[in-house]
């Protein structure tokens, strides 16, 4: 997959991709179809693993050629040394996980940087929604309350916090939408927050 084809894929995933410097090791928590490593792999020459849990998910993992290991990430990362991949991926995962700070630390201390996302709770439409007695429904929280994988909603303000004291260093912090950053009101206007961050010194 070249970035012409990702970006038409998951702009998303190509916006973040820029940050990965080639010939890294990365570690991608929550790979889901392998998209983003294939991409690593074949665009940048990068090497490393994906963890997935879900059966068709590694299944595509698979068919393209990752190297995954399924596993559910509330068991944490375990099997893996400190500073053990250059970079680690957390893409629209974390928000699903019960135990959000313990991976966060752990994601931290497995990689010398990291990448997280997530769909940002403050995105205009799910405050709209919410001031009209509802919960948000949207591209970026496409479920309904009882069927959403989601059991974690943050806001860009509410991850510095947490990233702040779990003792990480907030590189960089943007908002997209449909894969382009947002500059101007990112926590109202943008739909995805993405975090570099790494261990505070």
């Amino acid at each position: 997959m070249n970035v012409q084809e990702l970006k038409r894929h998951r702009p998303d995933l190509a916006f973040i991709a820029d940050w990965i410097k080639p010939e890294s090791h990365v570690l991608d928590v929550g790979c889901g179809d392998g998209v983003m490593l294939d991409y690593l792999r074949t665009d940048k020459q990068c090497s490393g693993y994906g963890i997935e849990i879900a059966d068709d998910k590694v299944l595509e993992c698979a068919k393209r050629g990752i190297n995954v290991i399924q596993q559910d990430m509330e068991n944490g990362l375990s099997m893996f040394g400190e500073h053990a991949f250059d970079t680690v991926l957390c893409l629209s995962s974390l928000q699903m996980m019960k135990h959000v700070e313990p991976l966060l630390r752990d994601i931290a201390r497995v990689g010398n940087e990291a990448i997280v996302s997530f769909p940002n709770f403050g995105y205009w439409p799910h405050r709209t929604a919410l001031l009209q007695g509802k919960m948000p429904v949207s591209k970026s929280l496409p479920f309904e309350w009882y069927d959403t994988p989601n059991v974690r909603c943050a806001t860009i303000y509410d991850f510095a916090d947490l990233a702040d004291d779990v003792g990480l260093q907030v590189m960089e912090c943007v908002a997209l939408h449909e894969g382009k950053q947002i500059h101007w009101l990112p926590n109202l206007r943008g739909s995805l927050a993405v975090f570099r961050l790494k261990k505070r010194i």
